[in-house]
């Protein structure tokens, strides 16, 4: 996995109470070595940070690629039952709604969410997050375009190129958003997502991995994460999984 970078009360960099973050120089996946350290005993609350990935993993099996030590590379396990008992969608939900609000406190840019769990700025991708579960826990990865993009997505950086920011205090700021998420309700992290989701009345397509296509007005996230969009016939489509494309005004 690389160089680790130690964790506190041994590093300078201070993270908040109760959170257990390793800093590593590069690996090949921070879920897939998260998820391997969850099986023997890692704790609730553990983080793997890299500043360079070299099989980085996105939704629906593609990859995410960074130029190294640019952008946030980092993973988060949680253990079920060490917090408020929850739906597992809903810890890929805080992940997503706490990167949206560090970014607003870091640079005054606060990303649109797009169903499940993506940011968008300006209709450009910031930021991703791949789940995976397994028995008593769940880890989730993110990556978020802090100083580098790809040439069809967008950075921080060039959102706001008055401010400047690092994947280390972004992931600071996440945790403690996290921290006060974690605090809610599953009734109440359900509005609070519903109200951060700008996918919600959107003329939306869906692409399935079936191949087909959903197009329509996406008018509501049920309690189990799926979301709901009313097509042209008026008929209710009801999708757990699939890749969302926020279409424009004609």
């Amino acid at each position: 996995m690389g160089i680790t970078k130690a964790n506190q009360p041994h590093s300078n960099e201070q993270w908040p109470n109760g959170w257990w973050v390793t800093r590593v120089v590069e690996t090949g996946s921070t879920n897939t070595d998260l998820v391997k350290l969850g099986a023997v005993g890692a704790k609730h609350h553990s983080v793997l940070m890299a500043d360079f990935q070299s099989a980085g993993k996105g939704r629906l099996d593609r990859t995410w690629v960074a130029e190294p030590g640019a952008n946030l590379l980092v993973s988060l396990l949680f253990r079920t039952n060490e917090t408020q008992e929850r739906p597992l969608h809903q810890f890929t939900q805080m992940v997503g709604m706490s990167a949206a609000r560090a970014c607003m406190q870091l640079t005054g840019v606060l990303p649109n969410m797009k169903w499940p769990n993506d940011l968008l700025i300006d209709n450009k991708k910031v930021s991703g997050i791949l789940a995976q579960g397994a028995p008593g826990f769940v880890v989730v990865g993110i990556g978020v375009n802090v100083n580098w993009a790809p040439p069809d997505a967008m950075s921080l950086a060039q959102a706001a190129p008055s401010s400047t920011t690092t994947p280390v205090a972004l992931l600071n700021n996440m945790l403690s958003v996290i921290d006060e998420l974690e605090t809610l309700s599953a009734e109440q992290m359900h509005e609070q997502y519903s109200a951060s989701l700008a996918t919600l009345g959107q003329a939306v397509r869906v692409e399935l991995a079936t191949g087909d296509i959903v197009e329509g007005r996406a008018i509501e996230v049920q309690r189990d994460g799926r979301l709901v969009v009313l097509d042209d016939c008026a008929i209710s489509h009801h999708i757990d999984t699939g890749d969302v494309v926020h279409l424009r005004a004609q």
